[in-house]
């Protein structure tokens, strides 16, 4: 696909989808909504890529929605929408981010180089791990355009600070530095601007190198252990343990282990 909006790429294990709409700071519209989407079907198939890192290109990160664009705020389709047409299209769309790269076997890595703010903050909440540039800002401005939070942003922001914390920044509606954002447990790791990308490529680098199979089991045990009881996470974590111990990276892990050499795994 030619996109137009975004670039991805793909070298050494690692697809990198960059957000490519630096005049209008990475707002969502609804056409590079289409070619992310696209990107992350042709990544997800795609046996050889074993880790996603999503960024942006210029000043931010992503600056939310593009209201400008914003086909829900026309006369026309409010008129045209009924409570049964609201009723019929449900959540799904508003959290289709955040379910997707959790339940995708392939960490995410979010590089934010500049704002992250409204649902573009949610974007980079949606994803596993967020590595921060000095320059970047984090804001959950929803309140400030009238409305609460949309993308999964409350049920995400709560996860990883708190509910206290999520209080204030969603009534707020404050800005966060990278250091701020550090402190409170919702980026990882704080760079330089210009270590940004090496940064991230070392991260998904180790991350490439390791067990696919492995990687993904545990990915999806540990959002299951924000969900479940220990009774139920340990059955989960039996079953991934049996899974694993059947696979050739198992063997390969032990055998390298003996032999003294880096792994090879192949994801089998």
């Amino acid at each position: 696909m030619d996109y137009k909006t975004i670039i991805l790429d793909k070298n050494k294990g690692i697809a990198t989808i960059t957000l490519n709409r630096p005049d209008r700071l990475n707002a969502l519209s609804s056409e590079m909504s289409r070619e992310i989407w696209h990107a992350i079907e042709e990544t997800e198939s795609d046996t050889s890529s074993r880790v996603l890192v999503l960024t942006g290109t210029g000043r931010a990160f992503c600056a939310g929605e593009d209201v400008k664009e914003r086909p829900g705020d026309s006369a026309e389709v409010r008129q045209r929408q009924t409570p049964l047409t609201k009723l019929s299209g449900g959540p799904k769309g508003l959290m289709k981010y955040a379910d997707t790269f959790r339940n995708m076997v392939k960490p995410t890595i979010a590089a934010v180089n500049g704002f992250a703010v409204g649902q573009g903050l949610s974007l980079a909440m949606s994803c596993d791990i967020r590595i921060a540039s000095e320059d970047a800002r984090f804001g959950a401005i929803w309140v400030r355009r009238g409305i609460p939070p949309e993308s999964a942003g409350a049920y995400l922001l709560t996860q990883l600070v708190g509910p206290a914390k999520a209080c204030e920044l969603v009534f707020t509606g404050k800005m966060l530095s990278a250091g701020e954002a550090k402190d409170i447990g919702l980026v990882n790791e704080v760079v330089p601007a210009d270590q940004l990308q090496e940064a991230t490529r070392e991260m998904a680098r180790s991350i490439a190198e390791g067990p696919p199979i492995a990687i993904g089991t545990a990915k999806m045990m540990i959002y299951q252990a924000l969900e479940t009881s220990l009774a139920v996470s340990s059955r989960l974590e039996f079953f991934g343990q049996d899974y694993s111990f059947n696979t050739e990276d198992r063997e390969e892990g032990i055998r390298s282990f003996l032999e003294k050499r880096p792994p090879e795994f192949k994801g089998k």
